[in-house]
């Protein structure tokens, strides 16, 4: 790889890693809108998965026993969400067509798909665990 398309990559994530209690359920959510957002299946192992496209790829890993039961919640100290870029709204629509037939809860359902203001277009839901999920339309004028 030459240098200079290493320092392209400066600053943006590597990976991300979560650990889920039901790791077949995590698996099933995150396996599909990692598809759909055009992340290919990178590694698979007894306790874990993980989906990568280009240099950056999503780790999710069997909490151990003794971790399991404790209750995550986004608005505790650490993590919030995780935000993705959709190709537009069409594809903003089916995701959330798709998030709905699994069973994910979708967020702000109020206000969908404006939760995030009149110039943001954008799905909010949940994975498994209750981490908050979305996926953002580029601007309309663009």
């Amino acid at each position: 790889m030459a240098s200079n398309e290493r320092a392209d990559r400066t600053g943006l994530f590597h990976h991300v890693e979560l650990y889920a209690s039901d790791l077949e359920a995590s698996t099933e959510f995150w396996g599909w809108l990692l598809g759909e957002l055009g992340y290919e299946e990178y590694q698979r192992w007894e306790d874990g998965r993980s989906w990568k496209r280009g240099p950056t790829y999503l780790v999710l890993v069997r909490a151990s026993g003794r971790f399991r039961d404790a209750e995550y919640h986004r608005r505790r100290p650490g993590l919030n969400h995780l935000a993705f870029h959709a190709r537009s709204r069409d594809h903003v629509d089916e995701l959330t067509v798709g998030l709905r037939a699994r069973g994910a809860p979708i967020l702000y359902e109020d206000e969908h798909p404006y939760a995030g203001g009149p110039d943001h277009y954008a799905v909010y839901a949940e994975d498994p665990e209750r981490i908050k999920v979305e996926v953002v339309a580029p601007p309309a004028d663009t």
